[in-house]
């Protein structure tokens, strides 16, 4: 599991570590492996052109020192000082004493530049870069590769958030542990692709974010055992579609289905659209608590104004997933006094709605949108995007970020799938903060099946029909 920690919980674990250490010996080891990443990207270091941005802070003296190690190397470097008063000192006579020189003519430097290492600001800053450095980090961005010292300057290290201008990385090489900024837009994209230098940190027993891998999916994921039935497996409940959207119902089932269900009973007006494509499903007319048993329910995808079934599911004594058309009718206090389990599946648009706030609000402060809906309304949260977040309602667990997430999931329909999925996991007895994250995870994973290597568009029916490779991948 990939785990990320608040800049106050690195700061703390840096003091630490520092007073058993000697003086400097955290940064040399920060700026030993910056330099090491910042040589294989090279691939080759003798006769290249590094410019290091340097701003007043520790992340400058990890790239002047990074940067003197490169030009022992025979590397040409140079180092912008943006507070030439402030700068380092150790670092700067470190580059000085290896060959390297402080630039006097900055656009003309990064020109030429292969690599531009972005040492600007560290992971306490706040706010977006002051307009001279935002200047020299553009023409870096058009001119070389770019390199991030802990995280691009200009974003926020805790959130994610970007509030104007901010250095756009095709790597960031972070120290001792990642931070939750570098898992969530605007700030991942940002980052590009990120390396993590141990540098002997022990971070605490609790992150403040987590993000599933391969292996923590596979123990997550059901199994049906040789005496297993379909009730074992867990049966779904779907209300979904209507005369307008039969095709949100149709999604849902399939993804319930592909998600390993052992039943699925569909409840709603598109029963005929349903059984065309899945004779399998058990299908009744309504209303939902004479439907049949279930272990959850699904409910929202594709309803339109039809919200009368949806007292009825948050009755159950199951766990609940409310999407798409049912989030409009939600109280934060019938949600709160729910006996089963509840997780709600925004995305921006209806979490806005929601929060009661405009939709680029939550776009731009994703993290603090997701604690806050689930804070709210006393529910597991999966709010839906470029990083898909998982919150609990107890804002001590660590938010889940989905790693597996693509931009070819921006297509209508695949929101129902990835309900149909994640109410089988609820089915089978997962958790809803466990079993919203697995199903992002295989959604995601399904996603990248059917788009292919080359990336071709895709259709959500693809998405839903690639869920039992997804399966595969993960546990095979």
């Amino acid at each position: 599991m990939r785990t990320a920690y608040s800049v106050a919980a690195v700061r703390a674990a840096e003091r630490e570590l520092m007073d058993r250490l000697p003086e400097g010996a955290l940064m040399q080891r920060a700026a030993a492996g910056l330099a090491v990443s910042c040589a294989q990207l090279l691939g080759r270091v003798y006769g290249a052109r590094v410019v290091l941005l340097v701003g007043s802070g520790d992340n400058g003296g990890d790239a002047l020192y990074a940067g003197a190690r490169l030009a022992r190397r025979g590397a040409g470097v140079a180092a912008v000082l943006l507070s030439p008063d402030r700068a380092h000192p150790g670092g700067l006579a470190a580059l000085r004493a290896a060959g390297g020189r402080v630039s006097h003519d900055p656009l003309r430097d990064l020109g030429r530049a292969d690599l531009v290492v972005d040492g600007i600001v560290g992971i306490g800053g706040r706010g977006g870069l002051r307009p001279e450095a935002a200047e020299l980090a553009r023409v870096a961005r058009e001119s070389a590769i770019v390199v991030a010292v802990d995280l691009p300057s200009g974003v926020d290290a805790d959130t994610g958030e970007a509030r104007g201008d901010a250095v756009r990385a095709d790597a960031t090489v972070t120290f001792g542990a990642y931070k939750p900024g570098l898992l969530i837009d605007p700030a991942r994209e940002r980052a590009g692709a990120l390396r993590l230098v141990d540098i002997g940190l022990t971070p605490p027993a609790t992150a403040d974010m987590e993000a599933l891998q391969h292996a923590d999916v596979a123990e997550l994921l059901p199994r049906p055992a040789a005496e297993s039935d379909k009730y074992r497996r867990g049966v779904v409940g779907v209300v979904a579609g209507s005369a307008r959207y039969p095709g949100a119902a149709v999604l849902a089932v399939a993804g319930a289905l592909r998600g390993g269900a052992g039943a699925v009973r569909y409840v709603g007006p598109a029963a005929d659209a349903v059984l065309a494509r899945f004779p399998e499903t058990l299908v009744h007319a309504g209303p939902p608590d004479k439907a049949g048993r279930v272990q959850s329910w699904v409910i929202g995808p594709g309803i339109g104004d039809e919200s009368g079934a949806l007292e009825e599911v948050l009755a159950a004594d199951v766990p609940v997933l409310v999407d798409a058309d049912g989030l409009r009718f939600l109280s934060a206090d019938r949600v709160r006094h729910r006996t089963g389990g509840t997780l709600l599946t925004p995305h921006a648009g209806e979490a806005a709605a929601l929060l009661g706030r405009a939709r680029e609000e939550v776009e731009a402060a994703r993290l603090a949108a997701v604690r806050e809906l689930a804070e709210r309304y006393g529910a597991t949260v999966l709010l839906k995007g470029s990083t898909t977040l998982v919150a609990d309602p107890d804002l001590s667990v660590p938010v889940r970020v989905n790693p597996t997430g693509t931009g070819w999931l921006a297509t209508a329909g695949s929101g129902d799938v990835l309900s149909g999925v994640t109410g089988a996991l609820l089915a089978a007895g997962l958790a809803p903060r466990d079993a919203g994250s697995v199903g992002a995870y295989l959604h995601g994973l399904a996603a990248r099946r059917a788009a292919g290597p080359e990336g071709t568009p895709i259709v959500a029916s693809e998405v839903a029909g690639h869920l039992a490779a997804a399966w595969g991948d993960v546990v095979g």
